[in-house]
């Protein structure tokens, strides 16, 4: 077993010096509070975050939108410790999102990290997520919860991401922004809001356009959100939120090592042949009911449905069957489910606590149709015979998840309170297969499976004094494999489904301390160890064709620092240091017959990141500034080991003015991303099998921004 090591690496030494900044820059005269933001993930109920025993962080609206173009949750969550966020600069792909390195597996969408909206989930049954089916420019917050009480929102070890949209202002708004960049970017966003009576509302429609940093990397996205929240009385509240957006974007594919540091604005052998693409829409609507029977006792009640539809052109090596250069995988996808939840709070013994006890359900039914494609063009469906096939696949692919949870607190004293909670998880996957011929390999592969598993957790927090609180949390977690990861059990052409893949299961310890350094200064750390059984790792990538298999033993370990400081003369300083060792924990030989050794690091890791920012205002002017800095180490591409991305450092600035006049506002911004015009690997593809492994990140590039609002 190996020692985890602190090495006094330059960025350990950074974090250090940060430290030894704040005693110089301290000034007696007119400081700023800095405040822990109230969460309601956690505990699902709003408290001060600084009193829970959790990692969870939130990323404010400024840093959403301040210079930001709002169209990848990667934009926001970089400033995250324990967060791996990175934008692949592809429209047709989700960004690579993963918390302790749960997720970084994914080749689609998010897996391993549970996505919300409001408390409507983003995340299937199955485990998959969407988060790009929400408007940026319509969020306020978003709350980042890390370790084992992830646990008590089902399925998933990684992590909960929740956005939180804007609320109503009291008088009429109405405000409008436009956007430019480099390579052809466009964005415009136009929003109302107010309230009429007992009725909020907030309306928010945008428009996106692209012509991508790279060859064959054009997209566009319109998206509309609109929230209505219906005062019935004051015992009694109804939300309405609908998410809607119609998406085409081309896929410029991964790279070799040696065309991504030659040609990195080159698009991957095949996709322009055949013409990778996607084309996706989706509605969503959800509603929260929310009803106080007295002081101590209320309900809620979140029903949600929705449709999804999908069609992605993948590109196939040369040798596809029966001349193919490509292949169109199309799903049309209906979802709904609920979550019905009682809150109670109380003195019980004379201590005070709280509880919840819910109840959640969802279904999915995605109808998938696979066919070879001829230069991007999609054969007939219905052709099936051996001289010109164009069937692969047409099933219909159907989950569903029935959950129990109970989520409560206990306070033993002033100073010590006690939070636990269970969750009973129970996920079944189902494939009714329509494609069934006289040929052996077109046989029935219709099959279901169901995975079931109860999750404790506990966790403790000791308020040491009124500006230090220390915690340690212990907890269960536990992941399904999701229907993209039980697609097929091999690469090839005609694999049948791999419904014999294990869920996950961890343990999963956490110690942390919350702190103010003094009255301008908060700081947080995290330390963590998971050790995980049959982790679900990718076992080939091949034209787009993922099979997945499971690791024998994984653990990993780690620390998160967060530091948040404000000085005199409006200047602020943040900064997030992550470190994390995540390995395989024993040998183990794969389906392809390649063995993977204990202590190889998971693919798509990075052992350090760190984060920072020096932001000033110059209130006098309206003006705003910040100059980001971003360091992430090597990541392996491999369960091997066989190659890596190098580390690199950017730096990015944002900036710009703000005006009021009467009743209007005006802002114009700058950003340069990526300024002294570092070429790096913006994102890797895990265990490709034709070793395109490397997604380029742009070279420097800019946003220019100008928005305006009217308050009635």
């Amino acid at each position: 077993m190996r020692a985890f090591v602190f090495r006094l690496t330059p960025v350990c030494l950074a974090v250090s010096s940060v430290f030894a900044g704040l005693s110089l820059a301290e000034a007696e005269e007119e400081k700023t509070l800095v405040l822990s933001p109230v969460v309601v993930t956690a505990t699902r109920q709003a408290q001060n975050s600084f009193d829970l025993p959790v990692a969870i962080d939130v990323v404010e609206q400024h840093n959403i939108r301040d210079g930001q173009l709002q169209m990848q949750l990667s934009e926001s969550l970089i400033r995250v410790p324990g967060i791996t966020a990175q934008n692949r600069n592809n429209q047709a792909q989700d960004p690579q999102i993963s918390t302790r390195g749960f997720g970084s597996r994914s080749a689609f969408g998010v897996r391993g990290v549970r996505v919300y909206v409001d408390g409507i989930p983003l995340t299937m049954p199955d485990g998959q997520g969407q988060p790009g089916v929400v408007d940026l420019s319509a969020v306020k917050s978003i709350e980042v919860m890390r370790g084992p009480f992830s646990s008590l929102y089902g399925n998933s070890s990684g992590g909960v991401i929740q956005m939180l949209t804007q609320d109503a202002p009291q008088s009429p708004e109405v405000d409008g922004s436009i956007m430019f960049g480099s390579y052809g970017t466009k964005r415009q966003t136009l929003q109302a809001s107010g309230q009429s009576e007992n009725v909020e509302y907030m309306l928010n429609v945008s428009n996106f356009e692209t012509d991508g940093y790279r060859d064959h990397n054009s997209g566009k996205k319109q998206q509309a959100t609109a929230k209505f929240k219906f005062n019935i009385s004051d015992d009694t509240k109804l939300t309405a939120l609908v998410n809607w957006f119609d998406q085409e974007a081309q896929d410029p594919l991964g790279l070799n090592r040696a065309a991504a540091f030659s040609t990195p604005k080159a698009a991957g052998v095949g996709s322009i042949a055949s013409n990778t693409r996607v084309s996706r829409t989706h509605t969503q609507v959800g509603f929260n009911l929310q009803h106080a029977f007295n002081e101590n006792n209320s309900i809620s009640f979140i029903p949600y449905v929705g449709t999804r539809q999908n069609e992605q052109f993948l590109a196939l090596p040369p040798a596809a069957p029966i001349n193919a250069n490509g292949r169109a995988s199309e799903i049309s996808r209906d979802f709904w489910g609920a979550d019905l939840r009682w809150d109670n709070k109380g003195i019980v013994l004379s201590k005070p606590y709280n509880v919840s006890l819910g109840l959640t359900y969802g279904k999915m039914n995605d109808d998938r149709v696979d066919t070879n494609a001829d230069n991007g063009i999609a054969r007939n469906n219905n052709v099936v015979n051996n001289a010109n096939f164009g069937l692969n696949r047409r099933e219909e692919n159907i989950s569903r998840n029935f959950d129990q949870y109970i989520q409560g607190r206990l306070s033993l004293t002033d100073s010590f309170d006690i939070h636990a909670g269970a969750r009973h998880t129970k996920v079944n996957l189902k494939i009714k297969d329509d494609f069934i011929t006289g040929n052996s390999a077109n046989g029935n592969n219709s099959g279901a499976v169901e995975y079931q598993k109860t999750t404790p957790v506990i966790g403790a927090v000791w308020k040491a004094t009124d500006s230090i609180n220390l915690y340690a949390n212990f907890g269960k977690g536990f992941e399904t494999p999701t229907f993209i990861e039980s697609s097929f059990a091999t690469s090839a052409a005609n694999s049948t489904p791999n419904l014999g893949l294990k869920p996950s299961e961890s343990n999963n310890y956490e110690l942390g301390v919350k702190a103010y350094l003094n009255s301008t200064t908060r700081a947080n750390m995290t330390l963590y160890h998971v050790s995980t059984d049959d982790e679900i790792i990718v076992q080939d990538n091949i034209a787009g064709r993922a099979s997945y298999t499971n690791a024998n033993k994984t653990k990993r370990r780690g620390v998160e620092f967060s530091i948040q400081s404000e000085f005199d003369n409006n200047i602020s300083l943040y900064g997030a240091y992550t470190l994390l060792d995540a390995k395989f924990d024993s040998d183990f030989t794969n389906r392809l017959n390649t063995t993977i050794r204990s202590g190889n690091t998971i693919p798509g890791t990075y052992r350090s990141q760190l984060y920072g920012e020096v932001a000033w205002r110059y209130q006098p002017l309206g003006f705003f500034s910040a100059l980001e800095g971003r360091y992430n180490s090597k990541v392996y591409v491999d369960d091997v080991n066989s190659d890596s991305a190098p580390s690199y450092t950017i730096f990015n600035l944002r900036a710009g003015f703000e005006q009021k006049l009467k009743n209007w506002r005006f802002k114009e911004y700058l950003r340069v991303e990526n300024m002294f015009d570092k070429d790096y690997i913006g994102s890797v593809r895990i265990n490709d099998g034709n070793l395109r492994f490397f997604e380029p990140a742009t070279d420097r590039n800019y946003l220019v921004g100008l928005s305006a609002g009217y308050t009635f």
